[in-house]
């Protein structure tokens, strides 16, 4: 968490940088290592992120992200309220605001909006937080905090998107928890999983 995955206005050095100077250090590369970027992380957000060594896997698994095909990609979230079924599917329209760094959810199309959708089951039920599972239909800005927020659900410590308080780190409790893919050279089902490491209280 706080990591930004790729160069931005900010001039912090970017997790591929750091990854990119791992690779040229254990491979011994006297010029600089490839490193493709093939998605993303909210800056406060933690897990999974999925980096390709090579342009020919960087360009197939572009492709199969772009087109949800051998790919999986699974959430958890911490949110502070139930949610209105202990799972089921949720549609939203979304509008980015480039200004706010923010997106908002819709319950019909209007202008200039994205069709989102994710599945949700709750996991388990804490004294004052519920865990979601969550699996990306489609992949929008900040969707899944939008989308949750436009059911009237926030995720514990994102103020942006309504919670009450912030967490001590500064981050959010959203995780990308699991991540299920074609290895694009091996042809085999990879599937990558880490838990987070939130205080729950």
């Amino acid at each position: 968490m706080g990591d930004i995955v790729q160069g931005d206005k900010t001039g912090d050095t970017p997790l591929s940088e750091i990854v990119k100077e791992f690779l040229k250090q254990k491979y011994h590369k006297p010029n600089e290592a490839f490193l493709g970027v093939v998605h993303r992380l909210d800056r406060p957000t933690t897990g999974i992120v999925l980096f390709a060594k090579t342009s020919k896997a960087l360009a197939r698994l572009n492709t199969m992200f772009a087109e949800k095909t051998e790919v999986q990609k699974t959430y958890w979230a911490l949110v502070d309220a139930m949610p209105p079924a202990k799972e089921g599917t949720l549609i939203h329209w979304l509008v980015r605001n480039e200004k706010q760094n923010k997106s908002v959810g819709y319950e019909k199309e209007v202008q200039h909006s994205k069709k989102a959708v994710l599945h949700y089951k709750v996991l388990q039920a804490y004294d004052r937080y519920y865990l979601l599972e969550i699996d990306l239909v489609t992949g929008r800005h900040h969707q899944i905090r939008a989308q949750l927020a436009a059911i009237g659900l926030h995720i514990k410590g994102d103020l942006k998107y309504g919670a009450k308080r912030s967490n001590p780190d500064g981050g959010i409790c959203l995780h990308a928890y699991a991540l299920s893919f074609l290895h694009p050279v091996k042809k085999e089902m990879v599937r990558i999983q880490v838990a987070p490491n939130w205080a729950i209280g």
